[in-house]
């Protein structure tokens, strides 16, 4: 998609705004995409979808500044996701919104110097040096807003009551995926309130992106959510081929598809487990791992690795296809389809499982999309929102498969759709894996690869919803800005919400029936 960006004049954004979300219908932000412009400023690109048609925009913002500060108007009333996605704008830019009840860093320390992803930013460690104490903790947060003088204000807002009982849950803690930390307000047993904390891992991929040339991007990608490391690198090859205008051939096509079911496979196995193995139960962990491997030796005798795959690549893939791939695909899918009725009947028909999983997590459409929560979660809710129908790539228009989708908006909800997904996965590579055709894997580029100035944005379908990359080009051999829209941000950010009122044993349900990758959310 060449972004064909809408602006509007900074005393009408608001309210531009608002017209597109309720006139409009465009009820479901893709992502922000906060960016130095140079001499234009700093400034967001919002990307749009009306959830009826489909349709997408992307609207140009350009903050105003005053003084040191720049500001633009927060649409945090009008999309619960902008939230977090506004947090994190502020945290590496330091745009303002004004009317964010919450403006504090997202990912760094609360006392980091400076705003990374500026371009005028110096990195250099004597200037900025990597700070080995504890972090500073406040009560306190602050919300922007400007008077009838149009100076900038601040008002701050407590986080606790005084007699708020608040827990931390993670980030040293397997069901919070190893380095995620939930602040956790608790009325006895009950949960009142969670604020979520990232950047435990954070690299800054993003910005490291902006050095690179476009091959050398790539091998970071299967590092973000390493169980949809085909779809996260597609999603990346995707942008640069269609801004290039390199057309791929079917061979190419069949294999990418091919991979990137096996790789859903993969992901939704390890799901299944972790499921179980969360709340306790041992065998079925076990027991999906032992076929998940199945999955796995099909993908490394092409790609060479089991868990990070470096096999796509600008204009094709890294290598043909193994000679025995096809034969040992066909066999794996003859091998598993039995196997899905027994998970269910080894741990989803389990009384225990259901009654700590059912009408746990509840999340309604209404706010499955104002959240941005997609894929299987999402759909749980009702919401059509799969990619490879919505927007389809690959050969996903030409092979016949069924969008899961139910209406349950709970975990239990949640661990069926996956169960179903992965029938769906199966039957979509039983159409293809007879039927590759000759052809060339890689259709041959120039040394230096350099994409066309303009922006664009591509999305593919990853094991946990929408992966998408925004790309600014101007014309060089690096990408001028690189955003990666992670599918676990807009999970995790839904949880407060899903969680207020339930017991605090049910976050780690909610926390595995969502299924997110923390690397996927620290970029």
């Amino acid at each position: 998609m060449k972004l064909n960006n809408i602006v509007f004049d900074k005393s009408s954004f608001a309210a531009e705004m608002a017209k597109l979300k309720n006139a409009g219908n465009f009820d479901y932000l893709v992502t922000i995409v906060g960016e130095d412009f140079g001499e234009e400023g700093l400034g967001c690109i919002y990307i749009l979808e009306n959830t009826d048609t489909n349709e997408r925009v992307s609207v140009k913002m350009i903050a105003e500044k005053i003084g040191e500060d720049h500001v633009i108007p927060t649409v945090y009333n009008l999309w619960k996701s902008a939230d977090l996605l506004e947090r994190e704008v502020y945290d590496f830019f330091g745009i303002k919104f004004l009317g964010h009840p919450d403006m504090r860093r997202l990912y760094l320390r609360s006392d980091f110097n400076g705003y990374p992803f500026r371009k005028d930013f110096d990195a250099d460690p004597k200037k900025n040096p990597l700070l080995l104490t504890d972090e500073p903790q406040s009560d306190y947060t602050v919300e922007y807003n400007l008077d009838s003088e149009g100076r900038l204000t601040s008002t701050p807002h407590r986080l606790f009551d005084d007699d708020d009982f608040v827990v931390n849950i993670g980030p040293q803690h397997p069901s919070t995926h190893g380095v995620l930390r939930l602040q956790t307000i608790l009325n006895g047993e009950t949960v009142k309130k969670i604020y979520p904390h990232f950047g435990y891992i954070h690299r800054g991929i993003e910005k490291m992106c902006e050095s690179y040339t476009y091959p050398q991007t790539l091998a970071l990608t299967d590092r973000m959510d390493y169980l949809s490391a085909m779809m996260n690198r597609h999603a990346l090859c995707g942008v640069i081929e269609e801004a290039m205008g390199i057309e791929l051939s079917d061979r190419i096509l069949y294999i990418r598809t091919i991979m990137d079911e096996l790789q859903r496979l993969d992901s939704h196995l390890l799901y299944i487990g972790c499921c179980a193995q969360d709340l306790g139960a041992l065998t079925a962990f076990l027991y999906s791992m032992r076929d998940r491997e199945h999955v796995l030796n099909c993908m490394e005798e092409t790609t060479g690795g089991r868990l990070i795959q470096n096999y796509y690549r600008i204009g094709g893939l890294q290598d043909d296809i193994d000679v025995n791939f096809v034969a040992n695909v066909k066999a794996l899918c003859n091998y598993i389809k039995p196997y899905f009725q027994e998970y269910m009947d080894v741990f989803g028909n389990n009384v225990i499982m259901q009654k700590r999983f059912m009408n746990v997590g509840f999340l309604s459409k209404e706010d499955a999309v104002s959240y941005g929560v997609t894929g299987a979660s999402g759909r749980t809710s009702g919401w059509h929102n799969d990619i490879r129908k919505n927007h389809p790539y690959a050969l996903y228009d030409k092979v016949e498969f069924d969008e899961i989708t139910n209406e349950m908006c709970d975990s239990y909800g949640r661990y069926l759709i996956r169960i179903e997904e992965m029938k769906q996965s199966v039957r979509i590579i039983e159409q293809l894996i007879d039927n590759i055709p000759a052809g060339d894997f890689y259709i041959k580029q120039k040394p230096i690869i350099k994409v066309p100035e303009g922006q664009w944005y591509f999305s593919c379908e990853g094991s946990r919803g929408e992966i998408g990359v925004y790309l600014d080009s101007k014309g060089d051999k690096s990408p001028y800005r690189l955003k990666f829209r992670p599918m676990g941000l807009n999970h995790v950010a839904a949880m407060d919400q899903m969680m207020r009122g339930q017991k605090v044993a049910d976050i780690i349900t909610a926390g595995a029936a969502l299924d997110f990758v923390i690397p996927d959310i620290d970029r």
